[in-house]
C-alpha cells in the first residue's frame, strides 16, 4: 500500500534542520518531496554531523524520500523555474528570514496567485512579525528563550543547552503536524484554498518546557533548576547501579510511588502523610532518593530492570547508541531500520516516527547527491528542453 500522502507534492525549500525535518516525515508517509537546494551552496545539512567516505550520515536520513534540484531562488530565472514547479505543488516549506521570498517575488501572494492551493509553511527563529522577526534564528536561541536552558541542569551549575537539535526537531514534528490541518482543511472548505502557516522553533519548544509561564502569572514563581529531580513528584532522578550503569526511575503515578517503596524494603514510608502526593513526597526528596539511590547501589543493573518490572515500577536504563542498537525491543519493533544506500550499502536509521495500520510510512530511498534530480524534474516534468537546462546550467541559476 502506499503511504496516507501518496499523491501530494510537497516542495522543501528549507535548510539545516526543522524545516527539512518537517518535510521528511511528510516523504516518509508518500508524499513526493522536491528538496530545491541552491545551485553552487547546497543545504548546510550535507555538512552536519559525521560522515564516512565524504557522505554525510545525518543527510542520508534527513534527506531521505527527497528529489533533489539545484536552484537559485534569487535569480529572476531561478524563480521562474520555482513557480512552475509551484503550479503543481500542494505545500511549500521555506524557513529564509521574514521578507527573503518576498524580495525574489516568491512571496505567499505570489506563489497564491499561481497555485491558490498551495500550503505555505513559512518556519523561522521567532515567526513573521514582532520585534525578533529579522533576527538570526537557530535551534540554540530558542532552546535559551523558552526556558529550556533555564530549567536544565544542576541546581549550582550554569543554565544547560542539549548537545543535539532539540527546538529545531520539536518545530520540524510541530510543522508537520500544521501541514496536515492546513491540507485536511484545504480538502473540507468550498474554495480549495491554501494556507500559510506561520512557525516559530520557539513556540512548540516552550509548550515542551510546560506551564512555568502560567505558574509566574498565577503565583509569581519562577521555577529554578533541579539537575534531575522533578517539581511534581519523587523519588525521580538517575541512580547508578553496583556495577557502574545508571539507571532512570520515575514515579509520576501514586501507585509507581507506593510499589517502589515496598520493592526496596521500606513500606512504612507510604504510611507517612507526606508521600500521598507528588509535591508532599518533592518536600522529602533527600530521604527518598537517600533509600531508593541506595537500594539501586548495592545492586547491578540486570538485577534492578528485573526486579522494578516484577513489581510494575517504572524505570529505564539509560543508553548510549550502542545500547540503543542492541536493545531488543528496539530491533523487534523496527523502530530503527536498515535502508539501502547506494554510496554505504547497508544503513542503519530511524524508521517512520509511527505506525499506521492501512497506510504505513516507508523509507523508498536515502538522501541524494546536490542536484541528482534536477534534469529529470525540469526536462521530464516542467517542459524544459535540453538546450534550456544547458543554458540555465552555464548561468548557474540550477545546479
Amino acid at each position: 500500500m502506499g503511504g496516507p500522502l501518496e499523491g501530494v507534492r510537497v516542495l522543501d525549500v528549507s535548510t539545516i534542520l526543522a524545516g527539512p525535518l518537517c518535510a521528511q516525515i511528510l516523504g516518509d508517509f508518500g508524499a513526493d518531496v522536491v528538496k530545491v537546494e541552491h545551485s553552487t551552496r547546497p543545504d548546510g545539512m550535507r555538512g552536519h554531523g559525521r560522515s564516512k567516505d565524504g557522505h554525510a550520515l545525518w543527510w542520508k536520513e534527513v534527506a531521505r524520500n527527497k528529489r533533489t534540484v539545484g536552484l537559485t531562488l534569487s535569480a529572476p530565472e531561478g524563480a521562474e523555474v520555482l513557480l512552475r514547479l509551484v503550479e503543481r505543488a500542494d505545500v511549500l516549506v521555506e524557513n529564509f528570514r521574514p521578507g527573503t521570498m518576498e524580495k525574489w517575488g516568491l512571496g505567499p501572494d505570489r506563489l497564491h496567485e499561481v497555485n491558490p492551493g498551495l500550503v505555505v509553511a513559512r518556519v523561522t527563529g521567532f515567526g513573521q512579525k514582532g520585534p525578533y522577526a529579522g533576527r538570526a534564528g537557530f535551534g540554540t536561541l530558542a532552546e535559551a528563550m523558552s526556558g529550556f536552558a533555564h530549567l536544565t541542569g544542576d541546581p549550582d551549575g550554569p543554565p544547560t543547552l542539549p548537545a543535539f537539535g532539540l527546538a529545531d526537531s520539536v518545530c520540524g514534528i510541530a510543522a508537520s503536524s500544521a501541514v496536515m490541518m492546513a491540507l485536511f482543511h484545504r480538502e473540507r472548505s468550498a474554495d480549495g484554498r491554501g494556507q500559510v502557516i506561520d512557525m516559530s522553533l520557539l513556540e512548540p519548544l516552550m509548550a515542551a518546557v510546560g506551564p512555568s509561564p502560567t505558574v509566574y502569572d498565577q503565583l509569581g514563581v519562577v521555577e529554578t533548576r533541579h539537575g534531575n529531580r522533578s517539581t511534581n513528584n519523587a523519588p525521580r532522578n538517575t541512580y547508578r547501579t553496583s556495577d557502574g550503569y545508571w539507571l532512570a526511575v520515575s514515579t509520576s503515578a501514586q501507585a509507581i510511588a507506593e510499589r517502589v517503596m515496598r520493592l526496596v524494603g521500606r513500606p512504612e514510608v507510604i504510611e507517612e502523610p507526606w508521600f500521598a502526593t507528588g509535591r508532599g513526597r518533592v518536600d522529602h526528596v533527600e530521604l527518598l532518593d537517600e533509600i531508593v539511590g541506595g537500594w539501586i547501589g548495592a545492586r547491578t543493573r540486570a538485577e534492578v530492570v528485573e526486579a522494578f518490572t516484577g513489581a510494575g515500577a517504572a524505570v529505564a536504563p539509560v543508553y548510549d547508541a550502542r545500547d540503543l542498537v542492541e536493545d531488543p525491543h528496539v530491533r523487534e519493533t523496527r523502530m530503527l531500520t536498515k535502508v539501502h544506500d547506494p554510496d554505504l550499502g547497508e544503513l542503519l536509521m530511524h524508521n517512520v516516527m509511527w505506525r499506521m495500520s492501512r497506510t504505513p510510512g516507508e523509507i523508498r530511498f536515502t538522501g541524494r547527491a546536490h542536484g541528482a534530480d534536477t534534469d529529470d524534474v525540469l526536462i521530464g516534468e516542467l517542459g524544459y528542453d535540453a538546450a534550456e537546462v544547458a543554458a540555465l546550467r552555464e548561468k548557474k541559476i540550477i545546479g
